[in-house]
């Protein structure tokens, strides 16, 4: 145990403190979302805080790796997170002033959005330098700890003080995070140097086809890579839902979104603990496939027929529970596969892959949820709808979330075929 923390005390240190870091920037974006649904009712406006981030990070994604194989690692995760704070900074100021505007907080996501399209692959080069191969479940495990323990923290947290101090205070915690992490990462850790080769001297475009090249390649990869990205659509549009349906519901509001929110945390706290601690699936493909199907089959039919506080926070574990196992896996087979002169373009071109559903699945679920869901149901008192789904504003994104289960299991069952004869094997 000890050797084990020895070898691995550089990247414990960068972990720890980027996670507070993370936790109040995830404070802040929550903090947000309250601010902007109680103001406006709308699940559309709420839901375009989270198109503004990831928008840019889906356009420009496939560049900034290598972009980032070309820079100092450490350099540019400095330079990213100074601008991410300087424009929570500049949030607080306006907010303060009385002149915070839903159009200044799009922009200010998408500012944030763009730096951390940069940062991501820079971080993610430097963790693979930092851990030793033969603890990459483990510390893949460490990570999924840390987004739970994030979970966990941020509705609390967030809804505490943004009910006590606003949105200024909120704002200022993620501030002194930074800080912390910036400090940390600028004097006590020192990444070691990338083998240099002439994959990272490219030209620009030819960088980016050339990790378009190694995913073609590798077919498991690239099926793991469209699977993830059609569960990443139903994801994105149960984020986009939730808050609609709580916050307005006679047995909802801040302070249970908040428990069910923190619910998932815990849930995937647990399944942090048993991706640590289980052995190695004998088929890392297999175990990938049962854990979403799992969570696709649960989750969003629960919320769709609940009606209680109770419901909602089983359906947020049963939901959550094995995600940060089936990420633990999924991260071993990429950390393994890729080299790690290509790792920043190859992933690169994965987020873009992977993650361009999250923007349209938030942007249809508000849509969906504001023009057609809630509209429907208003006009169904007394029907079976009403008896299956309730009344009254929030029935429509249960409603809603009968479609995204059905949806989400047909993908996984889609996908568990296709994946079938796949398995990969270098544990």
């Amino acid at each position: 145990m000890k050797n084990n923390i020895k070898e691995l005390k550089p990247w414990l240190l960068m972990w720890g403190t980027q996670f507070i870091s993370a936790l109040g920037s995830a404070m802040t974006s929550y903090a947000l979302v309250l601010k902007l649904f109680l103001e406006s009712g709308s699940a559309l406006k709420t839901a375009m805080l989270s198109i503004c981030s990831y928008a840019p990070y889906v356009l420009m994604s496939i560049f900034a790796g290598a972009l980032s194989d070309r820079w100092d690692k450490k350099k540019t995760m400095l330079i990213c997170d100074t601008v991410a704070a300087l424009s929570t900074a500049v949030m607080l100021v306006l907010d303060k002033n009385g002149q915070l505007m839903p159009w200044h907080l799009y922009l200010i996501n998408a500012l944030n959005g763009l730096m951390n399209t940069v940062q991501q692959p820079a971080s993610e080069v430097a963790a693979t330098l930092l851990i030793p191969k033969a603890h990459y479940q483990r510390t893949s495990a460490l990570r999924s700890f840390s987004q739970s323990l994030t979970s966990i923290l941020t509705p609390v947290a967030a809804t505490a003080l943004f009910s006590l101090a606003g949105l200024e205070a909120v704002a200022a915690v993620d501030i002194l995070s930074f800080m912390a992490a910036f400090i940390t990462l600028l004097f006590f850790i020192k990444l070691p140097e990338t083998e240099k080769t002439d994959k990272a001297a490219e030209p620009l475009i030819s960088g980016v086809a050339s990790g378009l090249r190694w995913l073609r390649e590798h077919k498991l990869v690239l099926k793991l890579i469209f699977f993830l990205a059609s569960i990443n659509l139903v994801a994105s549009a149960y984020e986009a839902l939730l808050p609609a349906m709580i916050l307005p519901r006679t047995n909802g509001g801040k302070n249970v979104l908040g428990l069910v929110n923190t619910c998932v945390g815990l849930a995937t706290v647990a399944g942090s603990m048993l991706a640590m601690v289980l052995p190695a699936p004998k088929n890392r493909v297999r175990a990938i496939c049962l854990a979403l199907l799992f969570s696709m089959s649960t989750e969003n039919f629960m919320l769709a027929f609940g009606r209680s506080p109770v419901v909602w926070c089983a359906a947020a574990v049963m939901g959550w529970l094995f995600i940060p196992y089936m990420g633990a896996n999924l991260d071993v087979i990429l950390r393994s596969e890729i080299p790690s002169d290509m790792q920043g373009r190859v992933y690169s071109c994965r987020n873009t892959l992977q993650f361009f559903t999250i923007p349209i699945g938030k942007l249809l679920a508000g849509i969906l949820e504001d023009n057609a869901a809630e509209p429907f149901m208003a006009k169904q008192q007394g029907s079976l709808l009403n008896l299956l789904f309730g009344s009254g504003k929030g029935s429509g994104a249960a409603l809603m979330y009968l479609i995204l289960g059905a949806a989400g299991v047909t993908v996984c069952l889609i996908y568990s075929a296709l994946l079938r004869n796949e398995k990969w094997d270098k544990n």
